[in-house]
């Protein structure tokens, strides 16, 4: 498995930016998945998950309200739209496939990850 996660750059503090992760095979449109992100001298963070068929979510408080995530199943592709983006959404964003069908907030929930893409967001 293979994902590729993009979208990322600069942007000013209440912009907006979409995320996009596509796997290159076929073999997560019956696993969750999920965002995590990774600010400088900090761990690795849920942010957001979806389950398989894109009917459920679950979002980290922190981005309650301004993040959402959804899926392409015929695009094998799953995105992360972000509005109203605070300095502190400043990270490395990466997505990844959950071991299961449902969402997931733990990293050990997950099994691929991809390389990750940067986001900042000047104030």
């Amino acid at each position: 498995v293979q994902l590729q996660a993009s979208g990322g750059g600069l942007v000013q503090a209440g912009g907006s930016r979409r995320l996009s992760c596509a796997n290159s095979r076929r073999t997560s449109s019956n696993n969750g998945m999920g965002w995590f992100r990774r600010a400088p001298g900090k761990e690795r963070e849920f942010v957001a998950s979806i389950n398989w068929g894109g009917s459920s979510t679950t979002y980290a408080d922190s981005v309650k309200g301004r993040f959402t995530i959804s899926r392409d199943n015929a695009k094998n592709t799953v995105y992360l739209q972000m509005n109203d983006l605070k300095p502190e959404d400043t990270a490395v964003y990466y997505c990844a496939v959950a071991l299961g069908s449902g969402t997931a907030t733990m990293t050990g929930n997950y099994r691929y990850w991809g390389q990750g893409t940067q986001v900042t967001v000047s104030s």
